[in-house]
């Protein structure tokens, strides 16, 4: 008996043992996971660095790309297309203003009435708009189809606002015309259409004027109306922003996809020798999506996305800036983690599937300041598809969307800083002979910022703006102020073809 007691004990004292062994080596297979989990965090926040030094180097290459592109065609990554617009909304316009703005599946006409009291900026008296959605059909059709069908809805529109029917008997009406699809800008008010995004494949329409196009559908129904400007969304939000400061100088566009234009001098504008304008100026469209330099701080994230995009080696700015990428690079992130570890479940959730995380959802992830992190909690299991994720794991993922947030946010504050630089607005140049730093008068400049991006997302937005401030310096950054505007793409149309309705006005002319 007591040998038999004695082997039991022995039996239990080493199962016991096998036990703890097991529980210690899942413990330690456990830390060893989580280990691995966090290195993969702290790696990709070293890649994604944005130390000030970085962010120069940066403004710089965006200064000297811009040079380039202003010196030759190709001579750059950035496009710098002129967009012939060299009279920007002063306040003084006066009447009554239509615009089409068609940027997507859906399309708006808006009307707008100008007060002309210049010394009034906001002298907009009103505003009217309509969204109109495209037949799927449409988008695939022919140019006619297309534009009977825009010109038929637009002189809906006019016909409720002026109250009559019988437009062709009326006064010549005056449009803007936001189309944002690449284009090859022949002059303020026509342009070469170079190819169809977004869903639509009208071939006929490849290498036709867009607003000949549009002119044509409108007469055929005897709606009385002239395009008197033909732009893109950032030219539009620069109109819009000059209408109301005159001090604007550049306009940025950070939304689903991201670009930039702003004010150059026309003899800096070598490609085009013998540029004449009647201000000395002109608008240019950077494209600055396309904007690359080795200065940017890429990970492998970004490269594996670049190489399975529909556009490899393409807009690598906006790969890394611009809202349609930004839940993707956090997917990306937390996917490699949840490699190294069993706390996201089975790999087989959605987080397998490319964007499925969208930006919206990673920016409500990044805002989550409840104690248990629900909001991460409920957008991981409804979304991804990965219920119960353990709290340390929630507060990594948030950390994850910080650093990609604020990466994005750093990169797109010195791109406006290289823009300043350029035109000698960021403190470094412009300084005469005989003057001191101390003693030079910085002008007040004012850059207009639009999208969901910095609209919507305050985090995004405070890091920019910190950035912008950092980069200049305390000196010269109470000098530069950025404004948020609206719907620049319509009612900056609007104040376009205003500005270019008066016979008075002067067009560019190429010698």
């Amino acid at each position: 008996m007591g040998k038999v007691g004695f082997g039991v004990a022995v039996g239990v004292a080493v199962a016991t043992c096998a036990v703890a062994a097991v529980m210690v080596g899942r413990r330690v297979r456990r830390r060893r996971r989580w280990t691995r989990v966090v290195a993969v965090l702290e790696e990709f926040e070293e890649s994604c660095a944005t130390h000030v030094g970085r962010l120069r180097q940066v403004v710089d290459a965006m200064a000297v790309e811009m040079h380039a592109g202003l010196a030759s065609e190709g001579g750059s990554k950035l496009k710098m297309l002129l967009t012939f617009v060299d009279t920007l909304p002063n306040g003084s316009e006066k009447g009554t203003y239509y615009a089409l703005d068609l940027g997507g599946t859906n399309f708006r006409v808006l009307q707008v009435q100008l007060g002309g009291d210049s010394s009034d900026r906001s002298a907009i008296l009103r505003h009217d708009v309509v969204r109109q959605a495209i037949p799927p059909h449409l988008m695939t059709s022919t140019s006619e189809d297309l534009f009977d069908f825009i010109a038929s809805s637009l002189k809906e529109f006019v016909e409720k606002e002026e109250g009559f029917s019988e437009l062709s008997a009326v006064k010549r009406m005056e449009l803007g015309f936001t189309f944002s699809f690449p284009v090859k800008q022949m002059s303020v008010l026509s342009g070469i259409l170079i190819k169809w995004t977004k869903g639509f494949a009208i071939e006929d329409m490849v290498g036709r004027d867009v607003s000949e196009c549009l002119q044509q559908a409108m007469s055929k129904i005897g709606l009385n109306m002239r395009v008197a400007a033909l732009v893109n969304d950032s030219v539009g939000t620069l109109a819009l922003g000059h209408y109301q400061d005159e001090d604007t100088v550049a306009a940025v566009i950070i939304g689903t996809g991201t670009n930039a234009c702003y004010l150059e001098r026309a003899d800096a504008i070598i490609k085009c020798q013998g540029l004449l304008t009647t201000s000395g100026c002109m608008v240019v469209n950077m494209e600055w999506g396309n904007f690359w330099s080795s200065h940017l701080p890429r990970t492998s994230y970004d490269v594996d996305l670049d190489a399975n995009s529909p556009n490899p080696n393409d807009q690598g700015f906006e790969k890394m800036v611009s809202g349609m990428y930004l839940g993707e690079i956090v997917r990306r992130v937390i996917l490699r983690m949840s490699e190294e570890s069993d706390s996201f479940g089975p790999v087989a959730s959605r987080l397998s599937e490319p964007f499925t995380l969208r930006t919206p959802l990673m920016a409500a992830m990044h805002g989550d300041e409840s104690p248990e992190l629900r909001e991460v909690a409920r957008i991981l299991k409804d979304d991804l598809e990965i219920p119960d994720v353990p709290l340390k794991v929630r507060k990594l993922i948030v950390k994850v969307c910080d650093v990609v947030t604020r990466r994005a946010a750093r990169l797109a504050a010195a791109g406006i800083v290289g823009i300043l630089k350029k035109i000698g607005r960021d403190g470094s140049g412009g300084i005469t002979s005989g003057r001191t730093k101390g003693q030079q008068k910085f002008r007040r400049t004012v850059v207009v910022v639009e999208g969901g991006l910095y609209t919507n997302y305050s985090m995004f937005r405070e890091y920019l703006d910190e950035a912008v401030t950092e980069i200049l310096g305390d000196e010269i950054s109470p000098h530069v102020i950025l404004k948020h505007t609206e719907d620049g793409s319509g009612i900056g149309a609007a104040l376009l073809a205003a500005a270019y309705s008066s016979p008075n006005v002067d067009t560019v002319q190429l010698l």
